[in-house]
């Protein structure tokens, strides 16, 4: 048996531990991004990059504290306000407003005009969920840290069938005993149905399905709810008039002419994947991307690019990595998008790593409208993938290398942006 554990409103429920007031109370979190990065003057920058989950970023902060007034709200020309944002996470007493997450704040306001709304505080997050990833630990085998807020864990040989019922209860009131963090638990055999068995589960609920209740359980269940089928599959999957799973069950053939992907998600959504908890894997790519108001003015759009190069060379000597494929995304207002990317076999370092973005950004920015999102990457490590450096470039390379290692080491030592490139400023 699969047990998946899922924090209920999290980012409103790690609030809640701090201020009990906000209990039974329309909460939601709204998230702009993070632009302080792109500020001239020092912020302190630091990295937290404490939890390692499949989708588990590491996080970039200071300890300015934020409130609705400054992180919500804009002056606009003529002395006007106007209020910002989107909700990233609301409570469950919100949701009955018909708040969502992805909504604008202004127009979650206008649903509920009580509805109280908090910066986010991606910190206390990252802190809460490190430390229930630890006692956890504690408390089963294997641990498997999906997410900010999932968990994987494997049963199987630790409780017994009869028990588990009694066991999840029992994990469910510790951790709110614990960390006064409400969860939900699901279980199966499948490790995905046990996935989806949570979301049967909330709020604050636990869910069972056992092997021979798989094909009922699944039998209604609209196909874009199950875990790891995009609308890619989905879009194939309706040509032929399929819309549930239990539909989709009954046509293995389909998903065998998808090829190896096809055949193990069909395994996955009729709880035969037999796919084992991961207790720890390495990343395959470094990145970060920032969203911004329309922007036309090119040479700030470099110079931003340029701060996101040198916040993803941080994390890459933190990891102790070699890149050798570099990703530029760039979303242009009303939704048009461009990309970059290239694979160079040599010594990674800070200037190298520069010169590739400015190169990739001339070569792929060539519209005339404003840009809204830059998204970098950097991927296929030479750890990972055995490979032969360049021998035209390596003694440059290893120079340049040496002095980012120094450089690291100071901003490790003092902040991020202790250190920064004549153009970023």
């Amino acid at each position: 048996m699969i047990l998946h554990l899922d924090l209920d409103s999290f980012f409103v429920s790690a609030h809640r531990t701090r201020d009990l007031s906000l209990l039974n109370k329309p909460v939601a979190v709204g998230g702009r991004s993070n632009l302080k990065i792109f500020e001239r003057k020092s912020n302190n920058i630091q990295l937290y990059d404490t939890n390692h989950g499949a989708f588990v970023n590491p996080i970039f902060y200071n300890q300015t504290k934020q409130n609705f007034n400054t992180f919500f709200v804009d002056k606009q020309k003529g002395g006007k306000s106007k209020v910002r944002g989107i909700i990233t996470t609301s409570s469950y007493e919100a949701r009955s407003y018909g708040i969502k997450t992805g909504m604008p704040v202004a127009q979650a306001l206008n649903l509920c005009p009580s509805l109280i709304v908090i910066p986010p505080d991606y910190l206390l997050y990252h802190d809460l969920s490190h430390r229930l990833h630890s006692y956890l630990m504690t408390m089963l085998p294997i641990i498997e840290q999906y997410s900010i807020d999932e968990f994987f864990a494997d049963l199987n040989g630790w409780i017994g069938e009869d028990d588990v019922y009694a066991f999840i209860v029992h994990l469910q009131r510790c951790v709110m005993d614990r960390f006064n963090l409400p969860v939900s638990i699901g279980v199966s055999s499948g490790k995905w149905i046990a996935k989806l068995a949570t979301n049967f589960a909330k709020p604050y609920g636990v869910k069972i399905v056992y092997k021979h209740e798989i094909p009922s359980f699944i039998r209604e269940i609209p196909i874009k709810d199950f875990p790891g089928i995009g609308k890619g599959y989905a879009k194939r999957l309706e040509k032929y008039f399929i819309t549930t799973l239990g539909e989709a069950s009954c046509h293995k053939e389909l998903f065998d002419q998808w090829g190896k992907t096809g055949k193990q998600l069909y395994l996955r959504l009729i709880g035969k994947d037999d796919e084992g908890i991961l207790f720890s894997s390495d990343r395959k790519s470094i990145g970060i991307s920032r969203t911004f108001d329309p922007l036309y003015d090119r040479l700030e759009v470099s110079r931003r690019i340029i701060i996101l190069a040198r916040h993803v060379v941080f994390l890459v000597f933190r990891q102790k990595v070699n890149p050798t494929s570099y990703y530029l995304k760039l979303k242009y207002d009303f939704g048009s998008s461009v990309k970059g990317r290239v694979t160079l076999d040599r010594l990674f370092s800070e200037s190298l790593c520069i010169d590739v973005y400015r190169n990739l950004f001339s070569n792929i920015d060539i519209q005339e409208g404003h840009v809204t999102k830059i998204s970098i990457s950097v991927s296929n490590f030479s750890l990972q993938n055995k490979k032969t450096f360049s021998l035209i470039h390596l003694r440059d390379d290893l120079q340049e290398k040496k002095l980012s290692e120094s450089i690291h080491t100071l901003r490790e030592k003092y902040s991020l942006d202790i250190v920064k490139f004549g153009s970023e400023l």
